[in-house]
């Protein structure tokens, strides 16, 4: 049995000439980036998974300059000749064009153009946002894989809500700007040196004109928004401590009213509150005068281009249609140069939260990846269980076990006795893997523990603490939490499009490509043979345990959807025709008032009668009837 094993994706890193010659051009970061190790930076991340879509990205937009600046050219060819000109009809590839035909196809033609753009934004647009939401989901897989590698110790000293804001809302912005990350700058760029060019080859001093302020925003405003980074680095910071301690006062609330402490916590979140708001006005502050200064130079243009323009006209050393075409590409101007700015600021707000939730995930002792793959059926160790000289050093450096040694054949049922502090509840936690003693050996049947997948020994052991978590889910998905390892290969539809889809996605963005609706259960290791066999287990696992009549009382609270198990629905409706069915013909049918849309309830409410059953929602619950029209 092959414990490991490696995986790959269709989505890897790139190939060896490529990492090495970004190796050259990015240094110690990219080099950062290989290995189990996260890329310390966001581009070093965006370059290892998404080189060949960028690069895609980037061409497609160099591409698309020549059809802007003709797109930019037409104007002034159907202002100067196919209105202003002269001597028609004019030959074009051999067929003459009067006036107005002329007029016409020049117009066609830029309406073409108009279009071809048009294209190519959209075109860019699609691929920009799946690269990106691709990536994002990467980032997130990654970074939940190695959640559930970080050592058990790390989660007592990291707040839940703050690792789940990681996750969630704070990579939010890293999906969009992934996307952008190349092609925009370019693409911007790229149309400012165009309308740049258009402007010059019309008249240089138009052109100086154009470009002259251009220089001044590019020093100052990449200034200002360093700062306003800094500030950015630390609002972040400030708002996940608030949300740590909103955290805490959740938890500690029996001891902050048993001990009137809520003045104080109000004092403590105003003081904290107040930190935030002071950095996020200084933000404002600072953002809200580059607008100012960014705007006033973009007027301060205009009014060399009538001048210097308007008298070129006069003097007959410019066409008025050139005239015309430049105020037309300066208006184009603007939008390009706002994105760049706005780019250059997301930039930095993505590269803070991207290096500063990395940064979170960057945990010592981290189990090998490998080690939580599962490889099929593990056979049963013959034997003892032996724990040889084991010693566990918490990470404060103390000493909770000390040379601990113990042995006991397989099928012995062993009981640890002594004080609460002595380390007895250490052992089954060894034996589990939640913690990895210090020095010493555990083995099963003569077989290192430690030289076991997480996968194998799950199979082998399990473990029930004092206090059980239960997932969000039904009681049956919990009880076979530990048989559900690999699913079933052979339920799989290889003619079912949506799941190919789905697989070819998940491969593509680094993910695990499993069918999560597939069936999971291990029917060997639960010992049937089948799902009938496996409902008559569980049936007798809750009468063992004695549990018939609070999983009765919970189903009876409970809500199904019909949609979700539609065969379970019609079996309960029929069940309830049948008991009726029993009631009457016992003489009991009045003990027991049934819904009928013929007749009122009295056993039921006014707005129960008139919904025909019980609100489950708030638009209905308690006053939402009398709020709400219908």
């Amino acid at each position: 049995m092959t414990l490991f094993r490696s995986r790959e994706t269709s989505a890897g890193p790139p190939d060896s000439a490529i990492g090495a010659a970004l190796g050259r051009l990015f240094g110690r970061r990219w080099a950062a980036a290989e290995g189990d190790a996260l890329p310390p930076s966001i581009y070093g991340f965006i370059l290892r998974y998404s080189l060949r879509e960028q690069v895609y990205l980037v061409v497609v937009t160099l591409l698309s300059f020549p059809f802007l600046y003709y797109s930019l050219e037409l104007p002034k060819v159907i202002i100067n000749q196919a209105i202003g000109g002269k001597d028609f009809p004019w030959e074009v590839l051999g067929i003459e064009f009067h006036r107005i035909s002329y007029l016409v196809l020049l117009c066609s033609v830029f309406l073409v153009l108009v279009l071809i753009n048009g294209w190519f934004k959209y075109h860019l647009n699609v691929r920009k946002g799946r690269v990106g939401e691709r990536m994002l989901r990467r980032l997130r897989y990654d970074l939940f894989q190695r959640l559930l590698r970080f050592p058990m110790h790390h989660f007592d000293r990291t707040a839940t809500g703050e690792i789940i804001a990681m996750l969630t809302a704070e990579l939010e912005p890293v999906g969009g700007f992934i996307g952008d990350a190349f092609a925009l700058p370019i693409a911007q760029a790229g149309t400012l040196l165009t309308i740049f060019i258009f402007m010059f080859v019309q008249n240089p001093l138009l052109g100086a004109a154009a470009v002259a302020l251009y220089p001044v925003q590019a020093y100052f405003i990449p200034k200002m928004q360093r700062r306003i980074r800094q500030l950015g680095r630390q609002r972040v910071r400030k708002v996940r401590t608030l949300s740590d301690r909103i955290g805490e006062a959740i938890a500690a609330q029996v001891e902050i009213r048993t001990n009137a402490g809520a003045q104080h916590q109000l004092a403590d979140i105003s003081h904290r509150l107040g930190e935030i708001y002071d950095i996020r006005f200084d933000i404002y502050n600072r953002k809200f005068f580059v607008k100012f200064l960014n705007n006033l130079i973009n007027q301060l243009t205009p009014f060399f281009f009538f001048v210097i323009g308007g008298y070129f006209v006069i003097v007959g050393e410019l066409s008025f249609g050139a005239l015309v075409a430049v105020l037309a590409a300066y208006k184009e101007l603007s939008a390009p140069w706002k994105e760049l700015l706005d780019f250059y600021q997301n930039q930095q707000d993505v590269a803070i939260k991207y290096e500063q939730v990395i940064e979170q995930f960057q945990v010592a002792n981290m189990l090998d990846p490998r080690l939580l793959l599962d490889e099929g059926a593990v056979e049963p160790p013959q034997g003892e269980v032996e724990l040889g000289n084991v010693s566990l050093i918490d990470s404060d450096g103390i000493r909770l076990l000390d040379g601990f040694s113990l042995s006991f054949p397989f099928g012995t049922h062993v009981a640890l006795v002594g004080p609460s502090n002595g380390g007895k509840n250490l052992v089954p936690q060894l034996l589990a893997r939640l913690t990895s003693p210090t020095s010493g050996q555990i083995s099963l049947g003569g077989v290192d523990l430690a030289s076991l997948s997480f996968a194998a020994s799950g199979r082998l052991i399990g473990y029930v603490r004092p206090t059980t978590h239960l997932f969000a889910a039904s009681i049956r998905d919990n009880l076979l939490l530990g048989l559900r390892h690999r699913p079933d290969s052979d339920t799989a539809n290889p003619e079912d499009a949506a799941r190919a889809r789905a697989v070819e996605e998940a491969r593509r963005s680094g993910n695990c490509d499993l069918d999560v609706a597939a069936d999971w259960i291990d029917y060997q290791q639960a010992g049937v043979a089948d799902a009938a066999a496996l409902e008559r287990r569980l049936f007798e696992i809750v009468r063992i345990a004695g549990l018939e009549r609070d999983i009765y009382r919970f189903g009876l609270r409970g809500r199904l959807d019909p949609e979700r198990h539609p065969d379970t629905a019609g079996r309960l409706l029929e069940a309830r025709r049948r008991f009726d069915q029993r009631l009457s013909a016992r003489g009991l049918a009045t003990l027991v008032e049934r819904f009928d849309p013929e007749h009122y309830n009295a056993s039921a409410s006014i707005a129960e009668n008139l919904l025909f059953g019980t609100p489950i929602g708030p638009t209905f619950a308690n006053g939402g009837m009398a709020e709400n029209a219908y």
